[in-house]
């Protein structure tokens, strides 16, 4: 069951306040069960649109750990993301690097208030709704903000790195 929160301060949610942009907590009870698609289980327990519910992926592009933010929908284009970002070859990068450096756990990586600012790549469908959803910090907690927003904050390149 989905329920409005208010900010509960983590980085992300503390790097929108003190933004000043504005945003829309969303809570909603995790399921354990859900462990290995957590960006689908939060569109379906906040009866939202999984095109508008983002996932934050952290791959590894040519050594450099990178951020790509796609619809739960679908899946990370590894190839286009290296394109997107100048470089030759992207891998899925190892879930404790991506730990160590966001400061998140797997399946509450936010793409905002990361510990060490990654390079972001966000897939330029984001741009078709008028309010997107991301990971706010940690499991069972998302934040529905403008993708403008989305992109400006983490100083995204938009490109197309989202495949259905």
């Amino acid at each position: 069951m989905a329920r409005k929160t208010q900010p509960t301060g983590t980085p992300a949610l503390r790097t929108l306040v003190e933004a000043r942009v504005p945003h829309e907590v969303r809570a909603y009870d995790h399921d354990p069960r859900h462990a290995s698609d957590y960006g689908r289980e939060a569109a379906e327990a906040l009866g939202m649109d999984p095109n508008r519910v983002l996932k934050t992926l952290v791959a590894e592009v040519d050594g450099t750990l990178t951020v790509a933010v796609v619809p739960v929908s679908g899946q990370l284009d590894l190839k286009a993301l290296a394109a997107a970002t100048g470089g030759r070859r992207a891998t899925m990068a190892d879930p404790s690097a991506a730990q160590r450096a966001t400061g998140y756990v797997v399946g509450g990586i936010s793409p905002l208030g990361q510990r060490t600012a990654l390079p972001t790549v966000v897939d330029v469908s984001a741009l078709d709704h008028p309010t997107v959803l991301v990971s706010a910090g940690r499991r069972g907690l998302d934040v529905e903000l403008s993708p403008a927003d989305l992109v400006a904050l983490t100083s995204a390149v938009v490109a197309a790195v989202g495949r259905s």
